[in-house]
């Protein structure tokens, strides 16, 4: 929804989102329209109604990205892809003429350094892809540019509804989502030019009370940074240009180093199969493999159903949730970890052993969104899901334990004081 406060913004938005469903064509969930002050309101409830016209209600699509790249992951095991976890490259191999054919790797938990020849070595490494392109070249120059993202989370009372709100221009030009996500409210995004990456990025202050200020306009209960579950920062990889970050183009670009090594970098999660397809394509070119056509357009993602409404909270898992199911016949699994989120212990149980879950962390952060949803409660989930992960990996107390306090301290990143 967006809502309209002035007078100009019905025609306005109303021909520009009209636009949007020609583009959107038969791919489109509905044609947008012009609502009523009243209709509004009974679909956002939580909007702010002093001075309010009415809105403009179009139709989008959502969905979970940690939860759709462990799929993606999954699909590439099922077609015999080799998946390497905790294993950076730490350097490239080269043949006699100096071309790139293979990387040099080192197994985080072990230690053990290994050799893995390649008839062309792919750099899809988002926004640390200058720094794999420096391996080959030391001289490289920069082709990706920084930029940071935040949401704030909320509780879904602030929101209320099944309708997401839409800003199309805030003060300093952006705009600004409230949407529902999880069975709470979140809220962003941000557009912050960074100097370099980080493993780990932090939100900024600024960042923090520009959503609360600018979410703070449209709601009828403003929130405050008390009201805060959770922040997380996400870094976008662009492609150098001239101008705002936000100004940069979201297209991927595919570059070739004089080395051979193949890069492809910017883009975004919708046309993730479209650059799958370009950059196989060269590939094949470039490391002269078998010419195939490439599958991804009709290739259905590890999980698939047709139909996954009846699993519940489940439901992300596709037809995997049958699984999890099935663990949670053992009572202890069946267990909620926390009253505030909906994970199960049979969760856990089921990261370590399908999707190479090796750490707290890569639990309540990276397969289920816990951390992402509300930093309290996960942190208080991390010695319950140390517990489960030693079990089955094979772990002590003293493993647990140094889990327990390496997530808790990671947690206190994601609050807001």
């Amino acid at each position: 929804m967006v809502p309209n406060y002035s007078w100009w913004e019905a025609p306005f938005y109303g021909i520009g989102l009209k636009l949007y469903d020609l583009l959107a064509g038969k791919y489109g969930f509905g044609a947008s329209k012009l609502l009523t002050k009243e209709e509004t309101l009974e679909r956002l409830p939580a909007l702010e109604p002093e001075e309010l016209r009415g809105g403009v209600i179009y139709f989008d699509g959502q969905f979970d990205d940690a939860r759709l790249l462990i799929h993606l992951a999954m699909t590439a095991a099922d077609h015999g892809a080799t998946l390497l976890n905790y294993c950076p490259a730490i350097d490239l191999l080269r043949d006699a003429e100096g071309y790139i054919n293979g990387v040099a790797a080192r197994d985080e938990e072990t230690g053990e350094t290994m050799t893995i020849s390649a008839r062309i070595v792919v750099n899809a490494t988002g926004v640390f892809t200058d720094s794999i392109r420096r391996m080959a070249d030391a001289a490289a120059e920069q082709l990706v540019v920084t930029s940071q993202g935040i949401h704030l989370v909320f509780d879904r009372s602030f929101l209320k509804g099944d309708t997401a709100l839409m800003v199309p221009r805030t003060p300093d030009g952006r705009v600004l989502f409230v949407i529902p996500w999880h069975g709470h409210a979140v809220a962003g995004t941000t557009d912050t030019p960074l100097d370099a990456p980080s493993l780990e990025p932090r939100p900024l202050d600024e960042e923090i009370e520009f959503i609360l200020e600018t979410a703070g306009r449209y709601l009828s209960r403003p929130p405050t940074r008390a009201d805060v579950l959770a922040v997380y920062a996400g870094l976008r990889p662009l492609v150098k240009g001239e101008g705002k970050t936000s100004a940069l183009s979201r297209d991927h670009v595919i570059h070739v180093d004089t080395s051979g090594l193949l890069s492809i970098t910017g883009g975004k999660w919708t046309t993730y199969r479209h650059m799958a397809e370009d950059c196989v394509d060269h590939a094949i070119t470039l490391g002269r493999l078998r010419d195939e056509p490439c599958p991804t357009r009709n290739l259905r993602i590890h999980g698939y159903l047709e139909d996954s409404s009846a699993l519940g909270e489940l439901e992300v898992y596709g037809s995997d949730a049958a699984e999890i199911r099935a663990l949670a016949k053992d009572p202890k699994l069946a267990m909620q970890l926390h009253p505030a989120l909906p994970y199960i212990a049979a969760e856990v149980v089921w990261a370590a052993r399908n999707e190479m879950a090796r750490t707290v962390e890569d639990v309540l952060a990276r397969r289920t969104r816990a951390l992402f949803l509300n930093a309290a409660a996960a942190s208080a989930m991390a010695e319950p899901v140390a517990k489960l992960l030693a079990a089955e990996l094979g772990y002590d107390a003293a493993w647990v334990a140094a889990q327990v306090n390496d997530f808790q301290a990671l947690a206190q990143q994601y609050r807001v004081m």
